[in-house]
């Protein structure tokens, strides 16, 4: 009969340290918001006949994942295979660059119908027309108080887009985009969709004749904590204790779908996510 070879008590307990640290690492990543999640929703309409799918990525701040080549981001968009591909505001980080976000923008564009509409960091950010002019060579659509239409399974889908309400740009300037957005949805006739960085500032885009209104900019409220602090503890333009950072709402014939963003840590370090993790956003529209 074959002896056992006896354990070492000081290997276990090695094994069982290395494991334990492993666990508190992993652990901590999860909490502090760097592996991405998918989110589903699913919502009715009678404008709809054949199901519509729409992934909704915001709020990426140049970020990767991946890799550099945005190898993850690209595979989960094409897990999904999307009839659209929609790109919210703050797609870059005020103070980086732009070689991560026209990376998967080139990417996804090659593949789907894309639309993009900024926000305040892009207002911001010093090589924004530039960036803009490369996305527009990419064939995505830039929307800024305008609209674009799709015909996707015989059904008409109209996106628009309005650049957000900040002190970045001149506040009559998104007022005249909005506005435009406003007055050109009560003539489309179709399925409307609404990109819309600002999610506090819902009452106005009320006005319009829109079906769908896609949001982000407030990432979560930054430090989560399930049903204590569910919607965040922070958000810009809302403060303390803000009401519409993530999820998803209802308003008549109006859907208002918020996504917490893609944005990680290393580009929130002041503030960075707590039980956070970074959004892609799917949407089945049926």
């Amino acid at each position: 009969m074959k002896e056992k070879t006896p354990v070492n008590p000081k290997a276990k307990r090695k094994k069982l340290i290395i494991f334990a640290v492993l666990a508190v690492v992993y652990l901590v990543i999860l909490i502090w918001g760097y592996i991405m999640e998918t989110v589903k929703y699913s919502i009715d309409s009678d404008k709809i006949d054949t199901p519509l799918r729409v992934v909704f990525i915001s709020d990426l701040h140049n970020c990767f994942f991946g890799g550099t080549d945005q190898s993850a981001l690209m595979e989960e968009i094409d897990k999904h295979s999307p009839d659209l591909v929609l790109f919210g505001g703050d797609v870059l980080d005020f103070a980086g660059g732009t070689k991560f976000s026209l990376e998967i923008m080139k990417q996804a564009s090659e593949k789907y119908p894309c639309c993009y509409s900024p926000g305040n960091h892009e207002m911001l950010h010093d090589g924004y027309y530039e960036f803009r002019e490369d996305v527009q060579n990419m064939g995505v659509n830039v929307l800024e108080g305008g609209f674009v239409s799709f015909e996707i399974n015989s059904q008409t889908i109209n996106v628009f887009g309005a650049t957000d309400d900040s002190e970045s740009i001149p506040h009559n300037t998104f007022i005249t985009q909005l506005d435009s957005c406003i007055e050109l949805s009560e003539e489309a006739e179709g399925y409307n969709i609404l990109l819309a960085h600002q999610p506090e500032i819902i009452d106005s885009y009320l006005e319009g004749n829109f079906d769908l209104i896609l949001s982000g900019h407030a990432h979560g409220g930054q430090w989560r904590i399930p049903y204590i602090l569910d919607q965040g503890l922070y958000a810009p333009d809302q403060g303390i204790r803000p009401d519409y950072t993530n999820g998803i709402y209802y308003y008549s014939d109006t859907t208002h779908i918020i996504s917490k963003g893609l944005a990680k840590p290393l580009r929130m370090i002041f503030i960075p996510r707590i039980f956070n993790r970074p959004e892609f956003t799917v949407i089945d529209v049926e």
